[in-house]
């Protein structure tokens, strides 16, 4: 089963997502991959890190003070982080989670051809996915990600935010009817 939740930014697409991950692990199910968060400074969004979902090892991907080629709106954006931290957090979770997720394929994402190799090689693999798409991206992985068949692709809206999670996990169990 791979499942992609795509929704607007700021439709809570991550929250979802950790949901998920919390009612899976209840379940004593194993969840890997790579998971993004904002980092807050003073009451605002400064950037992202990214976590290592096994391991706990977290990096800043993303944050104003970084001075990249690569940005996203106010952010520097460090493809090291993804490249390294990310891409092992995936391959890592391919070889012993049951259920991997990849949080986000987005604009950010997709600057590095090493990273966007690392999340069709997991796409490829026969685990359970959860992946948060960027819901307008017209770039080609995410178009080739949306077109693959096996792909469930549900969108998180402000009403049906706390069941989305709920359902998804029952559809990685078994437990949809």
């Amino acid at each position: 089963m791979k499942i992609g939740i795509t929704g607007l930014p700021g439709s809570g697409k991550t929250q979802t997502l950790l949901r998920i991950i919390q009612l899976l692990e209840q379940e004593g199910i194993k969840v890997g991959g790579m998971v993004t968060e904002p980092i807050v400074e003073k009451h605002r969004r400064a950037g992202f890190q990214i976590t290592n979902w096994m391991t706990k090892e977290s990096e800043v991907f993303a944050h104003e003070s970084i001075k990249s080629r690569v940005r996203s709106g106010k952010y520097g954006v460090n493809l090291a982080a993804l490249e390294g931290l990310g891409s092992r957090a995936l391959k890592e979770a391919r070889e012993s989670a049951d259920v991997v997720v990849i949080d986000e394929v987005g604009k950010m994402e997709v600057e590095s051809d090493a990273f966007t190799k690392t999340v069709i090689e997991t796409l490829d693999t026969e685990k359970s996915i959860v992946m948060t798409l960027h819901k307008k991206s017209r770039n080609p992985l995410l178009q080739d990600i949306r077109r693959r068949d096996e792909l469930r692709l549900l969108e998180v809206t402000p009403v049906n935010k706390n069941l989305l999670a709920i359902k998804i996990v029952r559809l990685l169990t078994g437990q949809a009817h």
